[in-house]
């Protein structure tokens, strides 16, 4: 299983946050799945030629999101999607951005039905059967 990480170093994005969103949607994309395990700390600091603890705090980062699971002395894999929590708060967090992005549609001009088929496009990269 190979990650591929691009940390952009010009962006407003602090790298630990660049990393975090991409291991996210590799694995929200399937990308990398259940019980693959990610690259040492120090690898993929290496890597990147980024500070170990840049890396440490991504991984903190998903590991509280429940994305991933840390085993001491084995490593970090990616935890199974049954046993994530389904916190209220980043639901709460999820529908605000959602509502955000209806009204900058409908502040456009699009129509209902197209936002609509827009965000199944856009669902269709992440979920195979729609």
């Amino acid at each position: 299983m190979a990650i591929w990480i691009q940390i952009l170093s010009g962006s407003d994005k602090p790298i630990y946050a660049q990393i975090v969103e991409q291991m996210a949607t590799a694995i929200a994309k399937g990308q990398i799945v259940v019980g693959d395990k990610l690259p040492a700390v120090r690898k993929l600091a290496a890597e990147l030629v980024i500070n170990p603890n840049t890396v440490a705090n991504a991984y903190r980062i998903l590991e509280r999101m429940g994305l991933v699971v840390t085993k001491t002395g084995s490593g970090t894999y990616v935890s199974d999607i049954k046993q994530r929590s389904k916190d209220a708060s980043q639901i709460n967090i999820l529908s605000e951005r959602m509502d955000n992005l209806i009204a900058q549609g409908l502040n456009l001009g699009i129509k209902k039905e197209d936002l609509i088929d827009m965000f199944k496009q856009r669902l269709g990269k992440f979920v195979q059967k729609l």
